[in-house]
Protein backbone atom coordinates (compact mmCIF):
# COMPACT_ATOMS: atom_id res chain seq x y z
CA UNK A 1 0.00 0.00 0.00
CA UNK A 2 1.28 3.52 -0.72
CA UNK A 3 1.26 4.97 2.61
CA UNK A 4 2.28 8.70 3.03
CA UNK A 5 3.52 10.84 5.70
CA UNK A 6 1.29 13.36 6.94
CA UNK A 7 3.69 16.58 8.44
CA UNK A 8 0.91 18.22 9.47
CA UNK A 9 -1.79 16.08 10.92
CA UNK A 10 -2.80 15.71 14.32
CA UNK A 11 -1.83 12.21 16.41
CA UNK A 12 -4.85 10.07 16.99
CA UNK A 13 -5.29 8.73 20.25
CA UNK A 14 -4.48 5.15 19.40
CA UNK A 15 -0.78 6.73 17.82
CA UNK A 16 2.79 6.31 19.69
CA UNK A 17 4.46 9.60 20.02
CA UNK A 18 7.43 7.64 18.89
CA UNK A 19 6.50 6.47 16.13
CA UNK A 20 3.90 9.44 15.42
CA UNK A 21 7.07 11.80 15.39
CA UNK A 22 9.56 9.41 13.23
CA UNK A 23 6.73 9.35 10.38
CA UNK A 24 6.77 12.91 10.28
CA UNK A 25 10.18 13.07 9.97
CA UNK A 26 9.72 10.50 7.14
CA UNK A 27 7.62 12.75 5.35
CA UNK A 28 9.95 16.07 5.46
CA UNK A 29 11.66 14.78 2.52
CA UNK A 30 13.04 17.72 0.96
CA UNK A 31 14.54 21.22 2.77
CA UNK A 32 11.63 23.93 3.27
CA UNK A 33 11.55 26.55 0.66
CA UNK A 34 13.28 29.68 1.83
CA UNK A 35 11.31 32.74 2.22
CA UNK A 36 10.19 36.05 -0.27
CA UNK A 37 13.44 37.66 -1.19
CA UNK A 38 16.13 37.70 -3.75
CA UNK A 39 18.59 34.42 -4.10
CA UNK A 40 20.74 33.05 -6.31
CA UNK A 41 19.34 31.24 -9.73
CA UNK A 42 18.18 27.91 -9.88
CA UNK A 43 21.49 25.42 -10.86
CA UNK A 44 19.27 23.56 -13.44
CA UNK A 45 15.82 24.41 -15.28
CA UNK A 46 12.76 23.22 -13.58
CA UNK A 47 12.20 20.91 -15.66
CA UNK A 48 15.07 18.97 -14.80
CA UNK A 49 15.53 19.97 -11.48
CA UNK A 50 12.00 18.31 -10.68
CA UNK A 51 13.23 15.09 -12.83
CA UNK A 52 16.09 15.46 -10.40
CA UNK A 53 14.38 15.34 -7.35
CA UNK A 54 11.81 12.64 -8.44
CA UNK A 55 14.97 10.22 -8.64
CA UNK A 56 16.68 11.53 -5.70
CA UNK A 57 13.40 11.05 -3.64
CA UNK A 58 13.02 7.40 -5.01
CA UNK A 59 16.95 6.66 -4.29
CA UNK A 60 15.74 6.86 -0.60
CA UNK A 61 13.35 3.91 -0.77
CA UNK A 62 14.77 0.28 -0.66
CA UNK A 63 13.38 -1.98 -3.54
CA UNK A 64 13.48 -5.92 -3.23
CA UNK A 65 15.35 -7.66 -5.91
CA UNK A 66 12.65 -9.29 -7.11
CA UNK A 67 10.11 -6.85 -5.85
CA UNK A 68 8.21 -10.45 -3.86
CA UNK A 69 10.98 -10.29 -0.75
CA UNK A 70 13.18 -7.44 1.43
CA UNK A 71 15.79 -8.32 3.52
CA UNK A 72 17.86 -5.03 5.44
CA UNK A 73 19.46 -4.44 7.97
CA UNK A 74 19.16 -1.18 10.52
CA UNK A 75 23.19 -0.77 10.72
CA UNK A 76 22.72 0.28 6.99
CA UNK A 77 21.57 3.96 8.15
CA UNK A 78 23.18 6.48 8.29
CA UNK A 79 22.94 9.20 11.31
CA UNK A 80 21.42 11.83 9.24
CA UNK A 81 18.86 9.22 7.22
CA UNK A 82 15.35 9.46 7.63
CA UNK A 83 14.05 7.26 10.84
CA UNK A 84 11.36 5.39 8.65
CA UNK A 85 12.56 3.34 5.54
CA UNK A 86 9.73 2.72 2.56
CA UNK A 87 9.65 -1.02 1.27
CA UNK A 88 7.60 -1.32 -1.49
CA UNK A 89 6.43 -5.09 -2.88
CA UNK A 90 4.43 -5.78 -5.48
CA UNK A 91 3.79 -9.81 -5.32
CA UNK A 92 1.20 -12.03 -4.38
CA UNK A 93 3.35 -13.49 -1.80
CA UNK A 94 6.87 -13.07 0.22
CA UNK A 95 8.71 -12.17 3.18
CA UNK A 96 9.83 -9.33 4.99
CA UNK A 97 13.44 -9.52 7.25
CA UNK A 98 14.79 -6.93 9.02
CA UNK A 99 17.89 -7.12 11.17
CA UNK A 100 18.91 -5.38 13.86
CA UNK A 101 15.88 -3.07 13.58
CA UNK A 102 16.31 0.98 14.15
CA UNK A 103 13.52 3.30 13.40
CA UNK A 104 10.38 1.73 11.50
CA UNK A 105 9.63 0.17 8.29
CA UNK A 106 6.28 0.82 6.02
CA UNK A 107 5.79 -1.78 4.03
CA UNK A 108 3.81 -1.02 1.10
CA UNK A 109 2.35 -4.06 -0.76
CA UNK A 110 0.47 -4.46 -4.19
CA UNK A 111 -0.49 -7.78 -6.37
CA UNK A 112 1.67 -7.88 -9.47
CA UNK A 113 -1.78 -7.90 -11.37
CA UNK A 114 -4.39 -4.78 -11.16
CA UNK A 115 -7.01 -5.93 -8.35
CA UNK A 116 -8.97 -3.35 -6.71
CA UNK A 117 -7.81 -2.92 -2.87
CA UNK A 118 -11.57 -3.82 -1.38
CA UNK A 119 -11.11 -7.18 -2.72
CA UNK A 120 -7.64 -8.05 -1.54
CA UNK A 121 -6.87 -9.37 1.82
CA UNK A 122 -3.60 -9.46 3.54
CA UNK A 123 -2.47 -12.04 5.96
CA UNK A 124 0.93 -12.03 7.73
CA UNK A 125 2.90 -14.77 9.42
CA UNK A 126 5.56 -13.96 11.83
CA UNK A 127 8.71 -16.04 11.87
CA UNK A 128 9.05 -18.09 15.13
CA UNK A 129 12.11 -16.40 15.77
CA UNK A 130 11.02 -12.61 15.33
CA UNK A 131 12.21 -10.06 17.96
CA UNK A 132 12.60 -6.69 17.71
CA UNK A 133 9.88 -4.65 16.79
CA UNK A 134 6.42 -4.41 16.85
CA UNK A 135 3.90 -4.79 13.92
CA UNK A 136 1.22 -2.27 12.86
CA UNK A 137 -1.49 -1.84 10.63
CA UNK A 138 -1.44 1.58 9.82
CA UNK A 139 -4.44 4.07 7.98
CA UNK A 140 -4.18 7.97 8.08
CA UNK A 141 -1.88 7.79 11.05
CA UNK A 142 -3.73 5.60 13.57
CA UNK A 143 -1.85 2.22 14.25
CA UNK A 144 -3.77 -0.87 15.26
CA UNK A 145 -1.20 -3.11 16.99
CA UNK A 146 -1.19 -6.80 14.62
CA UNK A 147 2.07 -8.17 16.36
CA UNK A 148 3.34 -7.60 19.90
CA UNK A 149 7.34 -7.78 20.25
CA UNK A 150 6.94 -9.08 23.49
CA UNK A 151 4.52 -11.84 24.48
CA UNK A 152 3.08 -12.17 21.34
CA UNK A 153 2.43 -16.08 20.09
CA UNK A 154 4.92 -16.83 17.69
CA UNK A 155 3.77 -17.84 14.24
CA UNK A 156 0.54 -16.28 14.76
CA UNK A 157 -1.34 -15.58 11.69
CA UNK A 158 -2.82 -11.92 11.07
CA UNK A 159 -5.05 -10.82 8.10
CA UNK A 160 -6.66 -7.70 7.08
CA UNK A 161 -8.36 -6.14 4.58
CA UNK A 162 -5.46 -3.73 2.38
CA UNK A 163 -8.61 -1.11 2.69
CA UNK A 164 -7.62 -1.19 5.90
CA UNK A 165 -4.41 0.13 6.25
CA UNK A 166 -0.77 -1.04 5.55
CA UNK A 167 1.77 -2.33 7.66
CA UNK A 168 4.01 -0.07 10.16
CA UNK A 169 7.03 -1.70 11.54
CA UNK A 170 8.39 -0.22 14.58
CA UNK A 171 11.69 -1.24 16.18
CA UNK A 172 11.23 -1.43 19.67
CA UNK A 173 13.99 -0.07 22.20
CA UNK A 174 16.74 -2.43 22.82
CA UNK A 175 20.36 -2.03 24.79
CA UNK A 176 21.42 -5.23 22.68
CA UNK A 177 19.88 -4.87 18.97
CA UNK A 178 22.83 -7.93 17.61
CA UNK A 179 20.69 -10.45 18.32
CA UNK A 180 17.31 -9.01 17.19
CA UNK A 181 15.72 -10.16 13.73
CA UNK A 182 12.06 -8.68 12.77
CA UNK A 183 10.43 -11.05 9.85
CA UNK A 184 7.48 -12.33 8.99
CA UNK A 185 5.93 -14.00 5.29
CA UNK A 186 3.01 -12.19 3.61
CA UNK A 187 0.04 -12.99 1.27
CA UNK A 188 -2.19 -11.37 -1.01
CA UNK A 189 -5.02 -13.08 -1.66
CA UNK A 190 -8.31 -11.89 -3.12
CA UNK A 191 -12.40 -13.05 -3.25
CA UNK A 192 -13.19 -16.07 -1.36
CA UNK A 193 -9.72 -17.35 -1.40
CA UNK A 194 -9.23 -14.27 1.31
CA UNK A 195 -11.48 -15.54 3.53
CA UNK A 196 -9.69 -18.91 4.39
CA UNK A 197 -7.56 -17.93 7.11
CA UNK A 198 -10.24 -15.50 8.47
CA UNK A 199 -12.49 -18.63 8.96
CA UNK A 200 -9.02 -20.15 11.13
CA UNK A 201 -10.71 -18.37 14.05
CA UNK A 202 -14.32 -19.51 13.40
CA UNK A 203 -15.68 -21.79 15.89
CA UNK A 204 -14.94 -25.57 13.77
CA UNK A 205 -18.04 -27.31 12.76
CA UNK A 206 -18.72 -29.89 9.74
CA UNK A 207 -19.33 -28.53 6.14
CA UNK A 208 -22.23 -28.04 4.51
CA UNK A 209 -23.27 -30.41 1.24
CA UNK A 210 -22.83 -26.83 -0.53
CA UNK A 211 -19.41 -26.30 1.23
CA UNK A 212 -18.46 -29.49 0.55
CA UNK A 213 -18.73 -29.19 -3.47
CA UNK A 214 -17.47 -25.56 -3.75
CA UNK A 215 -14.56 -26.55 -1.94
CA UNK A 216 -13.80 -29.96 -4.38
CA UNK A 217 -13.84 -26.71 -7.13
CA UNK A 218 -11.63 -23.92 -5.35
CA UNK A 219 -9.24 -25.93 -2.45
CA UNK A 220 -5.20 -26.14 -3.36
CA UNK A 221 -5.37 -30.31 -2.84
CA UNK A 222 -8.22 -32.60 -2.94
CA UNK A 223 -7.06 -35.93 -1.85
CA UNK A 224 -8.89 -39.40 -0.99
CA UNK A 225 -7.47 -41.56 2.16
CA UNK A 226 -7.05 -41.88 5.91
CA UNK A 227 -5.67 -40.47 8.72
CA UNK A 228 -3.29 -42.42 10.14
CA UNK A 229 -1.94 -40.49 13.38
CA UNK A 230 -2.67 -36.77 15.05
CA UNK A 231 -0.28 -34.76 16.67
CA UNK A 232 -1.67 -31.98 19.07
CA UNK A 233 0.77 -28.68 19.14
CA UNK A 234 -0.72 -26.70 22.39
CA UNK A 235 1.80 -23.75 22.05
CA UNK A 236 0.82 -23.12 18.25
CA UNK A 237 -2.82 -23.76 19.04
CA UNK A 238 -3.29 -26.47 16.01
CA UNK A 239 -3.15 -30.00 15.29
CA UNK A 240 -1.32 -32.31 12.36
CA UNK A 241 -3.07 -34.75 10.82
CA UNK A 242 -1.19 -37.13 9.12
CA UNK A 243 -2.48 -38.47 5.90
CA UNK A 244 -1.90 -41.93 3.90
CA UNK A 245 -3.64 -40.96 0.40
CA UNK A 246 -4.93 -43.52 -1.94
CA UNK A 247 -6.14 -41.32 -4.97
CA UNK A 248 -4.60 -37.55 -5.21
CA UNK A 249 -7.56 -35.84 -7.56
CA UNK A 250 -5.46 -32.40 -6.96
CA UNK A 251 -2.89 -30.68 -5.11
CA UNK A 252 -0.65 -27.34 -4.68
CA UNK A 253 3.23 -27.16 -4.14
CA UNK A 254 3.62 -30.85 -3.32
CA UNK A 255 2.01 -31.29 -0.29
CA UNK A 256 1.84 -35.16 -0.74
CA UNK A 257 4.53 -37.26 -1.88
CA UNK A 258 4.91 -40.73 -3.02
CA UNK A 259 5.01 -43.36 -0.19
CA UNK A 260 8.91 -44.82 -0.57
CA UNK A 261 7.84 -48.36 -0.55
CA UNK A 262 6.00 -47.80 -4.11
CA UNK A 263 2.76 -48.83 -3.31
CA UNK A 264 0.93 -46.04 -5.46
CA UNK A 265 -0.23 -43.92 -2.15
CA UNK A 266 0.76 -40.68 -0.83
CA UNK A 267 1.92 -39.54 2.21
CA UNK A 268 1.23 -35.78 3.79
CA UNK A 269 0.34 -34.31 6.57
CA UNK A 270 -2.43 -31.34 6.97
CA UNK A 271 -2.92 -28.86 9.80
CA UNK A 272 -5.93 -27.55 11.72
CA UNK A 273 -7.55 -25.75 15.02
CA UNK A 274 -6.17 -27.42 18.23
CA UNK A 275 -9.99 -26.10 19.51
CA UNK A 276 -11.13 -28.60 16.73
CA UNK A 277 -10.11 -31.63 18.59
CA UNK A 278 -9.46 -33.71 15.79
CA UNK A 279 -8.44 -37.61 16.82
CA UNK A 280 -8.11 -40.54 14.82
CA UNK A 281 -10.63 -41.33 12.75
CA UNK A 282 -11.09 -45.32 11.09
CA UNK A 283 -12.63 -45.37 7.47
CA UNK A 284 -12.28 -43.07 4.37
CA UNK A 285 -12.27 -39.56 3.92
CA UNK A 286 -12.31 -37.03 0.86
CA UNK A 287 -9.60 -34.06 2.27
CA UNK A 288 -10.03 -30.60 1.29
CA UNK A 289 -8.00 -27.89 2.09
CA UNK A 290 -5.47 -24.36 0.70
CA UNK A 291 -2.03 -24.22 1.15
CA UNK A 292 -1.25 -20.67 3.42
CA UNK A 293 2.46 -19.80 4.26
CA UNK A 294 3.78 -23.48 2.60
CA UNK A 295 1.25 -25.37 4.84
CA UNK A 296 -1.16 -27.33 3.93
CA UNK A 297 -4.57 -26.42 6.16
CA UNK A 298 -7.43 -28.42 6.40
CA UNK A 299 -11.18 -27.45 4.93
CA UNK A 300 -14.03 -29.58 4.53
CA UNK A 301 -13.12 -33.50 5.07
CA UNK A 302 -16.37 -35.37 5.06
CA UNK A 303 -16.02 -39.15 5.52
CA UNK A 304 -15.88 -40.66 1.62
CA UNK A 305 -19.56 -42.37 1.43
CA UNK A 306 -21.03 -38.89 2.64
CA UNK A 307 -19.28 -37.13 -0.41
CA UNK A 308 -20.70 -39.91 -2.75
CA UNK A 309 -24.14 -39.77 -1.45
CA UNK A 310 -24.12 -35.50 -1.57
CA UNK A 311 -22.22 -35.64 -4.96
CA UNK A 312 -24.53 -38.23 -6.51
CA UNK A 313 -27.52 -35.90 -5.48
CA UNK A 314 -26.38 -32.85 -6.82
CA UNK A 315 -25.02 -34.69 -10.19
CA UNK A 316 -29.10 -36.09 -10.47
CA UNK A 317 -30.35 -32.51 -9.77
CA UNK A 318 -27.65 -30.71 -12.46
CA UNK A 319 -26.27 -28.61 -9.36
CA UNK A 320 -22.58 -29.44 -9.40
CA UNK A 321 -20.23 -26.58 -9.50
CA UNK A 322 -17.81 -28.76 -11.06
CA UNK A 323 -16.84 -32.53 -12.00
CA UNK A 324 -14.52 -34.88 -9.86
CA UNK A 325 -13.80 -38.40 -11.04
CA UNK A 326 -15.29 -40.91 -8.87
CA UNK A 327 -13.74 -44.34 -9.70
Amino acid sequence: MWVRAHAGRRPGPSMRGAAWAARRRAGQQWPRSPGPGPGPPPLLPPPRLLLLLLLLGGASAQYSSDLCSWKGSGLTREAHSKEVEQVYLRCSAGSVEWMYPTGALIVNLRPNTFSPARNLTVCIKPFRDSSGANIYLEKTGELRLLVRDIGGEPGQVQCFSLEQGGLFVEATPQQDISRRTTGFQYELMSGQRGLDLHMLSAPCRPCSDTEVLLAICTSDFVVRGFIQDVTHVPEQQASVIYLRVSRLHRQKSRVFQPAPEGSGHWLGHVTTLLECGVRPGHGEFLFTGHVHFGEAQLGCAPRFSDFQRMYKNAEERGINPCEINME
